[in-house]
Order: structure tokens, then sequence, then C-alpha cells
């Protein structure tokens, strides 16, 4: 509240009136920022990122389109609203970038993670944590007599929630992809 205790942009005729949905909450947001497949280019992006001091969760980058030698970049960030529009509207200017998507709002999409988990255990923690290995349909892809390394493919929330299964059970490592994301239905993206 302010000094008037007007709730910010309450007036349709406020000069501070913000446009619906830009307030303070952070979002998450992934989105995805087709490149072209040079030196440098990755560089430039992470750069945008850190100069300005915005947070990444998650950054994954493979070629996607050889012929013409692109990149696709899928960035996992959190921010208010105003930040994300920032973010996506500086991303557009940069040279090597030909377009930003931002999956989170332009409808349906699918997110994947892949996840290596380590866990060291004995008798009934071992017997539990493949029982855990079952439930969350991980496989086994390595073992010995004191450990076994768990691969497991999912969103993200459903590796945390596996993740903090194995915490208890003897988890010593842990390697993860970062988020893999497509936009659901027939519409393909403009390059």
């Amino acid at each position: 509240m302010n000094a008037l205790h007007l709730k910010k942009g309450s007036s349709q005729h406020s000069a501070y009136h913000l446009k619906p949905g830009y307030g303070d909450e952070n979002e998450r947001r992934v989105l995805a920022v087709i490149v072209d497949n040079e030196a440098g280019v990755l560089a430039r992006v992470i750069g945008l990122f850190s100069g300005r001091g915005y947070n990444i969760e998650s950054l994954t980058v493979a070629e996607v389109n050889h012929s013409r030698h692109y990149s696709r970049i899928t960035i996992v960030t959190t921010g208010t609203p105003m930040v994300l529009e920032q973010i996506k509207s500086q991303l557009g200017r940069l040279v090597p970038v030909h377009d930003v998507h931002d999956l989170t709002t332009e409808g349906p999409h699918v997110e994947r993670e892949l996840a290596l988990v380590k866990v060291v255990c004995s008798d009934d923690k071992r017997v539990e944590a493949l029982r855990m290995c079952d439930v969350f349909r991980a496989k086994v892809v390595d073992t010995t007599l004191e450990s076994f390394v768990f691969e497991l493919t999912g969103a993200p929330e459903k590796i945390d929630a596996f993740v903090d299964l194995m915490k208890p059970l003897g988890l010593i490592d842990l390697a993860r992809t970062g988020v893999a994301a497509i936009s659901r239905g027939v519409d393909a993206p403009k390059e």
C-alpha cells in the first residue's frame, strides 16, 4: 500500500496503472531460444542474464538444424512478469538470436529432464531403494554390492520427489541434464 492507501494499478485513470498480470510475484518461465550454432553465442546469451543479475535455473543447448547451423537453447528462469518480458525482449535483440519462444505462456508444453542418482546403501535400505526405483519407473544403470546408480527421466517435479526420497536411503551424488521442453500440438515454431 502507498501513502494514499490505493492498491497499485487499482484505477484505470491512474498514471501508474499496470497492465493486468504485471505484479510483483516471481514466476517460472521456460524459454526456447533459436540461435546460430557458432562460437561465442552461448556466452552472449548467458552474458545477458549475468550482466543484469537474472537467475538461470536450468540451461540446455543442442544443435537442432544441421543444414542451417541452428541450435536451441532451453532456459528456465524466474522473475517478475515485467523482468521476464524484458529478458525476452533483450534476447530477441541479440544478433545471433533468430527466435524466442516463451513456452510457459504460448500454450501447453512438455518438459522432461534426465537424472543420474547414486545411492550407497545396504540391507533394508537397499530393498527400499529398489522399491522406489520401481515406483518412479527409474532404471538401474550400475550396481555394486554397496551402491546403485539410477537413471530417471521425467518432469523436474518427479525428479525432485525421487531425490528427496533417496536422501535418507544414502544418496551421495546426483547429476541432472536440465530441462528440455517443446510445445504440444501440431503447430511448429517459426524459424
